[in-house]
């Protein structure tokens, strides 16, 4: 679980990053899934941009791809949402 300061951290780190994966009309399944915790494991930091023919809610959404990538969800802004998991082989961030 990652305090405020924490996620405040991490807000300002994924300021700069643009979106790597889109969630579309299709919604979510495992694919997408399985590629986050990949990029995760790789850049502990992502962003997920859900799109405008989307029918889901965004933050079930949102909870979905955390849980299903074992991942912290940083913030959901819009339609962007930010994904934190420390990484075992790759780590670069080091959270306050």
């Amino acid at each position: 679980m990652l305090t405020g300061k924490q996620k405040r951290y991490l807000r300002s780190m994924a300021h700069h990053l643009t979106p790597i994966f889109q969630v579309g009309k299709g919604g979510m399944n495992d694919h997408l899934i399985r590629h986050v915790e990949e990029a995760l494991e790789t850049r502990e930091l992502i962003k997920v941009s859900i799109l405008n023919n989307c029918m889901d809610d965004r933050d079930e959404i949102a909870a979905e791809l955390a849980e299903g990538a074992s991942a912290e969800l940083v913030q959901v802004i819009g339609k962007t949402i930010v994904l934190y998991k420390e990484s075992t082989d790759h780590k670069t961030i080091e959270l306050p």
